[in-house]
């Protein structure tokens, strides 16, 4: 599996990037299957619950996509910003 960002994947990096004010970063410094909640990992980004709220209220509004907080699927969902993209662009289709 590819380690490069696809263009769908680049732009949720972006919004990411933009709504969780992570300043010093560019869309290539996150690793597209690098977890997004591991701190325990050093390759993640080390997000929080409330950076899940924020990410979801603004892929619902970027992308009119709407991440449930009692989706049995959350934990996968919000793996990597691969899983989530795909996760977008599925629900999109």
């Amino acid at each position: 599996m590819s380690h490069a960002l696809t263009a769908e994947e680049k732009e949720l990096a972006l919004l990411l990037i933009d709504v969780l004010d992570l300043e010093d970063m560019s869309a290539t410094d996150i690793q597209p299957l690098a977890p997004l909640f591991d701190p325990s990992n050093p390759e993640s980004l080390g997000l929080d619950s409330i950076d899940a709220l924020e990410i979801s209220l603004a892929v619902a509004k970027h992308y009119n996509v709407q991440l449930k907080a009692d989706d049995e699927n959350n934990k996968s969902i919000f793996h990597s910003l691969r899983s989530l993209s795909t996760f977008i662009h599925a629900q999109k289709a």
